[in-house]
């Protein structure tokens, strides 16, 4: 997932993630690129992206009339335009009260907001070269913004007036935590700190803001520029239609007709590595791809994560923070990183024996074949594809022919129709960034009510990240009249040839469902306050709704109508099901390995203080501490971890995954334990506990009043099929 961050209207940051997925990440100028130069600011009476948005819907970006040369006058406007609206509220005479600091708070960077979440989105997904110029250039501007409000003096006063006086008992719960909200984070921020501690805590976070940016844009060359270019049959061994179509529509986008290309990315990559029968080329696709950002060369990040870590430890120790680790975890459902330790290793244990027996059942029909190897990380998902067809007569190659991107979409939405009572309607009177992004409306099907936008950008292109994410381009709020979120889900599947389908993997519908469980998130946000609106919760509760969406795809309801064959229009045959039901746990070593050792060297990564520190030799020693299996590397490796290190959003906090999945295998029990999947009462439950709420209420609690209980392990033990523990500790 990745979004735009604000306190209030006003502060901004990029957060960058890809998510469950995620999520996270020079190039080439394709035709998705916009053209104009970057040299030749526009005038601000012509730039549209200082425009209030217009049209439709209560407004929408007018994203076709944006272009490069916008961006740089348009956020420096916006920030006079953001800091003439802060200095009214701290230098009002009146004494503070909520409505004249904080609602006033709440309304202002309306202007600044709306620049900030285009910029964010011409970086995620319309990233050319004289954009980065643009984003290097402005990441230390913005940071520093950011930190000339959280160090106004004046305006804290005037925040922690309201927060400390007794009035504030007369509002209501919401404004109550609204209060909150500000206080605690201009506080985590710096508010309190003398003027020297303020001024190197500007200079950190500049500093790191430039960092990231480098960081991210050096992952993102990497994605670019290292392919595998197949050049004949032999070396399309293995390979089934779909991914020949994909690699060969990539080739020609590159201008290489004729041949094939496996781009640098998750979604070519995998594919090649699980059916490729041509193991020397698996292993140069696989290389390609751990190594992004740790080639050695002037794009290697290794030198960028070492100065990241110091800084943030500092920063950390001056805001009071044993680590970075403790500042960002305080106010997350986990508080402390000793907590969310305890819930990651209680998990690694069970699941490494698991990769042993997964290992063995590879190498036993590796021998059997008489390959005369061990298994390396790149044979990993090739002979697991073997073992899945050798105990349960499953081939994701029969799967695959029912998963249709667009009939799954359909499915998605008729799920979002029984759980939250929404239908969706395509529409055509907005304007997009790039021809691929289409829209549907979303209205309430009982009262016909408008409920918001979404946005569907699905394939990969050049300048756009890598991986699967969710934007919030609107917030719902009440706060000034009904306003309709605008949500976007992203995705980076190859095209197919035109007119042709696009075939995904059963892990990628996972993931469709999963991004489209952030969207949900969102469309059902019913809330006062933009702040607290939508997804706007803790890091380790985000990902809870949309990891529990998953759960719907694989029902009987979803595949019987829209997991159907794309030639033959016919649905997926129940035996295919069952046998996909049987092997739901199948590959979970590998899976949860996979990810939580990326979850681990993040945390031990920030626990580690200011010491200096050798990225590849702390991922090597520490994985060599836990006992990492050799067949697996992680998911994440650091040099590329832009979860990370391309921004704060997940730093010290990548363990979320695995805290929400606690409460995602719980959370589903409660339908199983009542009528199913599409149990009525407990949808209701669920939406008016947890995705209609947003900030307003503690996440804890507000599990608590749709479970009537809280999460321990148990559930999540079950889901993974792992052994659970007579005594069990609990995950929050």
């Amino acid at each position: 997932m990745r979004k735009l961050l604000f306190t209030g209207a006003g502060v901004a940051a990029l957060v960058s993630a890809s998510c469950a997925t995620t999520t996270q990440e020079v190039r080439t100028t394709g035709d998705s690129q916009p053209t104009a130069s970057s040299s030749a600011p526009a005038p601000k009476a012509t730039n549209p992206l200082l425009a209030k948005w217009s049209g439709p819907y209560g407004g929408v970006p007018a994203f076709d009339q944006v272009k490069v040369e916008h961006f740089k006058p348009a956020l420096e406007a916006s920030i006079e335009e953001n800091r003439r609206e802060i200095a009214a509220i701290a230098n009002n005479p009146d004494a503070p009260t909520f409505e004249n600091t904080i609602a006033a708070l709440e309304d202002a960077g309306r202007t600044y907001n709306d620049v900030g979440t285009i910029f964010g989105i011409w970086s995620s997904s319309m990233n050319g070269p004289e954009f980065q110029a643009i984003e290097r250039e402005m990441a230390p501007k913005l940071a520093a913004f950011a930190d000339e409000i959280a160090q106004n003096e004046k305006l804290f006063q005037r925040v922690e007036a309201v927060y400390n006086s007794p009035d504030k008992a007369k509002l209501t719960p919401e404004q109550q935590r609204l209060v909150w909200v500000h206080y605690t984070g201009l506080v985590r921020s710096g508010a309190k700190l003398d003027a020297a501690a303020k001024k190197r805590l500007a200079d950190i976070n500049q500093r790191l803001a430039s960092l990231y940016t480098d960081f991210s844009q050096n992952v993102l060359a990497d994605e670019e520029n290292y392919v595998v270019v197949l050049e004949s049959e032999a070396d399309l061994a293995g390979l089934p239609e779909s991914v020949r179509t994909g690699a060969a529509a990539a080739a020609e986008s590159r201008g290489m007709p004729g041949k094939w290309v496996i781009t640098n990315t998750r979604s070519s990559m995998e594919p090649f590595l699980t059916y490729s029968s041509r193991r020397d080329l698996r292993e140069k696709v696989w290389r390609n791809y751990v190594n992004r950002g740790d080639n050695g060369d002037t794009r290697d990040n290794n030198k960028l994560i070492t100065e990241i870590l110091k800084l943030r430890a500092e920063r950390a120790k001056l805001l009071g923070y044993a680590t970075h680790a403790h500042w960002r975890l305080e106010n997350t459902m986990a508080k402390t990183p000793e907590r969310a330790m305890v819930l990651m290793e209680a998990v690694w244990t069970p699941a490494v024996a698991r990769v042993r027996e997964e290992v063995a059942d590879m190498q036993a029909i590796a021998n059997k074949e008489g390959a005369k190897l061990k298994i390396e990380p790149w044979d990993y998902r090739y002979y697991a594809e073997k073992v899945r067809k050798a105990k349960y007569d499953l081939d994701e190659n029969e799967v695959k022919p029912y998963l249709q991107l667009e009939k799954l979409r359909e499915g998605m939405f008729w799920v979002a129709g029984e759980l939250f009572g929404f239908s969706f309607t395509p529409v055509s009177n907005v304007p997009v960034f790039h021809p691929d992004v289409r829209v549907w409306e979303v209205k309430d099907k009982a009262s016909g009510k408008h409920v918001g936008l979404w946005y569907f950008d699905p394939y990969a292109r050049p300048g756009k990240r890598s991986g699967a994410w969710m934007n919030a381009y609107r917030n719902q709020e009440r706060f000034k009249g009904e306003i309709s979120t605008i949500v976007s889900n992203n995705s980076n599947f190859m095209k197919g040839k035109p007119g042709e389908p696009v075939l995904i993997s059963w892990t990628d519908a996972q993931t469709l469902f999963h991004e489209f469980g952030h969207a949900l998130h969102g469309l059902a946000s019913n809330v006062t306050y933009p702040t607290l609106s939508g997804t706007s919760v803790a890091r380790d509760y985000v990902e809870f709704p949309s990891q529990l969406l998953e759960h719907w795809l694989s029902t009987p309801e979803v595949l019987n109508t829209y997991a159907v064959h794309y030639q033959t229009g016919k649905p997926i045959p129940a035996a295919l099901v069952a046998k996909i039901e049987k092997a739901a746990t199948f590959n979970q070593g590998f899976g949860t390995i996979e990810y939580l050792s990326s979850a681990l060297v993040d945390m031990k990564l920030h626990l580690a203080g200011d010491k200096t520190i050798d990225p590849d030799a702390f991922e090597r020693d520490t994985l060599g501490a836990l006992g990492m299996p050799k067949e697996i590397v992680m998911r994440h490796r650091t040099p590329q971890f832009g979860h990370v290190f391309a921004g704060d959003g997940y730093s010290a906090g990548y363990y979320s995954y695995l805290w929400s999945d606690t409460l995602t295998a719980d959370a589903y029990e409660a339908f199983t334990e009542g009528k199913g999947a599409y149990d009525r009462d407990v949808a209701e439950r669920l939406r008016k506990h947890v995705f209609s709420v947003g900030n307003t209420v503690d996440p804890a609690e507000a599990y608590r009043s749709f479970r009537g209980k809280e999460a321990g392990t148990d559930a999540l033990m079950r889901k993974r099929g792992f052994p659970v523990p007579v005594k069990n500790k609990k995950a929050n």
